[in-house]
């Protein structure tokens, strides 16, 4: 019996070994990151845990400090949120089957996985997008990544950036500062929009037929309300709703337009790039940011292309403008653009 139990921890091992594409010196450590502290008689996961939920987050933090040099410690400490969440962790540990080589003997941490691996393998299936799925993340599998992660790193001779080049596959998709913009977490998203047009929002919980409830509040007004068995995916689901209901509510941008056409017979928006800063003032948006696109031809006959970017509440967007002989007339041109789909989408 023991014999067997010996050769079952080697099999997971040398398979969590193929899966890291990585071979460990002291395979004892790997084998501490794969047991649970149910199991009697042998040394947990727990003290490798301890080092790796700081590790994983400083391993996470030197990727996202080198590729991105200008990005502010605000948007970094973001960027590193959303890759080291429980979320995150957890479904990594099911994307690569980490879950079949944990040794436990609770039956609670069988079942709660087991959820969630269908959970998971449902969306899949239903081709369903979502910021969480329908069960919540459980934390041993968010656990085991970190352990093994603090295995690789007390391996290497705690080594840092040694430590990314083995894990780095299991992180990806890596989050990009555009795609945590685009997709942000629906309660901070809330809170932001809330606190940048003026409004006070206030989530509150209560019970009803054995479900958790979370409510909505806006300047003290009952705005939405979402109900699940788990109080986090009942306030995620709120503030989903809620986020809905604000894209109604913020008020438009009350800017008179002008058309007209340029040297080229284009229909464009007249001083389109002080009527685009007017516009980011009234909705109290960040300025927008021109950036040239292209600079091409001899001197005696420069082109330029331009593109905006404008940050907004519920999303970062970027529009490219015609090729023109003047810069000012090539911004112009990209600010048009965005304050046509402004309109279209009735942000104006």
């Amino acid at each position: 019996m023991k014999r067997e139990m010996e050769m079952e921890i080697e099999a997971s091992v040398l398979a969590v070994e193929g899966i890291l594409q990585y071979t460990f010196k002291n395979k004892k450590l790997l084998e501490q990151a794969l047991t649970h502290s149910s199991v009697a008689d042998a040394v947990s996961y727990e003290r490798l845990e301890f080092i790796g939920d700081p590790i994983l987050s400083a391993s996470v933090s030197y990727y996202f400090y080198v590729k991105y040099p200008d990005l502010e410690p605000g948007h970094l400490s973001l960027l590193r949120a959303a890759m080291v969440s429980t979320e995150k962790l957890a479904r990594i540990a099911v994307r690569f089957g980490l879950h079949h080589f944990v040794r436990h003997n609770a039956s609670p941490v069988l079942d709660n996985v087991t959820r969630f691996v269908e959970a998971v393998r449902h969306e899949r299936l239903s081709g369903a997008v979502a910021y969480a799925g329908s069960v919540k993340a459980p934390k041993v599998l968010a656990d085991i990544v970190e352990s093994i992660a603090a295995a690789v790193y007390v391996d290497l001779g705690f080594d840092l950036p040694r430590l990314w080049l083995v894990i780095k596959h299991l992180m990806e998709p890596i989050v990009t500062p555009d795609e945590l913009e685009q997709q942000p977490q629906p309660v901070t998203n809330l809170f932001e929009i809330c606190q940048k047009n003026g409004k006070v929002v206030d989530i509150k919980f209560s019970r009803e037929d054995n479900k958790c409830v979370a409510s909505v509040f806006v300047d003290e007004q009952l705005l939405v309300s979402a109900s699940s068995d788990q109080k986090y995916l009942a306030k995620l689901e709120a503030a989903k709703l809620a986020l809905q209901q604000l894209s109604h509510m913020v008020p438009k941008a009350d800017v008179r337009l002008v058309l007209g056409q340029d040297e080229d017979g284009t229909l464009m928006v007249m001083a389109a790039k002080h009527k685009l800063h007017e516009i980011c003032m009234i909705k109290k948006w960040p300025k927008p940011l021109f950036r040239m696109e292209k600079d091409s031809g001899p001197p005696h006959d420069k082109r330029f292309v331009f593109a905006v970017q404008l940050a907004t509440p519920e999303g970062t967007y970027q529009m490219s403008g015609d090729e023109k002989c003047r810069v000012r007339d090539a911004e112009n041109s990209a600010a048009s653009f965005m304050i046509m789909a402004l309109q279209e989408y009735n942000y104006i």
